[in-house]
């Protein structure tokens, strides 16, 4: 698609169940920055069935909602979201697309850009935008996570990216904010859908969910072995956090894949961050660096994980934490 005439950008608010998941507010907060820095308008796409919270999406930013809403989008078969964001793309012709890099997004939203014949960049770190040439700056890890690339687009419109969930912090909701609900008439028959979806399982998880989690005590090659997660995991439990990992000691087989974090894992951004035994590789600082409060246990006073820490702890892991556990069992 032409860079003529092309205008806005947009953000593809992924809702489940009736509810827009919270990668979206992330994302309408830097998309107001960046239609501030364009003089342009912000928009959401939503699709879906008797969504609750609509007018938070105006509140937190948006201008403009265009809304699909139809029993048949509830549970979002990416057929169906795939035609129906291509055919509203090439309607009002925007000029950056948005979407947060969930299963969801990464499932669709490539299918999306190849159909209006343009580019995309998954998985973004930051975005920002060069005003002048109207380009959006789009930050990624590459070549193993090893260097931080900017991409951009030059040439074909709109720009598109999806960007990790916990990355941008939310903007305060503004109550009084005045914005326009555009209803899409969503027509089945117009759409072919070739995956039929049987059933929708919920995902088996922890007693605390890491995404949403304010504490977060993750553990790396210096645990030595699995049995040494239960450690953390005793910790954790007294302070009710969730238990996360690098890479590593998951490839290892210490413990599952749904509590990586890093590159390659999950984005977190807890209150609280207690990183043990973890050195602090780049691939793994990308997942966690914008948590609030970083606590590092290392016996090697020059991991790179002390130079991103609010507090550093230089010592015998196995000694520091059952104190720190004992201290907190006794508050």
């Amino acid at each position: 698609m032409s860079d003529k005439s092309c205008h806005g950008v947009w953000v593809f608010a992924e809702q489940r169940h009736g509810r827009v998941k919270s990668v979206v507010y992330e994302l309408l907060a830097k998309g107001r920055e960046l239609a501030d820095a364009l003089h342009t308008e912000l928009s959401t796409v939503c699709f879906g069935h008797k969504i609750d919270d609509i007018d938070r999406l105006i509140a937190r930013g948006a201008n403009k909602v265009y809304l699909a809403d139809s029993p048949e989008l509830a549970d979002n078969q990416e057929d169906l979201l795939t035609g129906q964001l291509v055919e509203l793309v090439q309607q009002h012709r925007p000029e950056i697309v948005l979407a947060g890099a969930t299963a969801l997004g990464r499932a669709f939203i490539p299918r999306v850009a190849a159909a209006v014949k343009t580019g995309l960049s998954a998985d973004c770190l930051d975005l920002d935008v060069d005003a002048e040439k109207q380009l959006l700056l789009q930050t990624k890890p590459t070549f193993g996570g090893n260097i931080m690339a900017v991409i951009t687009c030059p040439e074909a419109r709109p720009q598109m990216a999806t960007v990790r969930p916990h990355v941008f912090s939310q903007r305060e909701p503004e109550g009084q904010r005045k914005g326009e609900i555009i209803k899409v008439d969503f027509r089945r028959e117009r759409f072919t859908a070739r995956t039929k979806l049987i059933e929708f399982i919920e995902e088996v998880t922890e007693t605390v969910k890491m995404e949403e989690a304010e504490v977060i005590v993750a553990g790396g090659r210096g645990l030595q072995k699995a049995e040494n997660f239960e450690m953390l995991r005793e910790l954790a439990s007294v302070m009710g956090a969730a238990v996360g990992a690098t890479r590593a000691v998951v490839d290892e087989g210490w413990i599952g894949y749904p509590h990586q974090i890093g590159q390659t894992g999950k984005t977190v951004c807890p209150r609280l961050y207690i990183a043990v035994g973890i050195s602090g590789a780049l691939q793994h600082l990308v997942g966690m660096q914008t948590s609030d409060c970083i606590v590092a246990i290392n016996d090697d006073p020059h991991a790179p994980i002390f130079e991103v820490a609010t507090y550093g702890i230089v010592g015998d892991l196995f000694q520091v934490v059952p104190l720190l556990t004992e201290k907190l069992k006794k508050r």
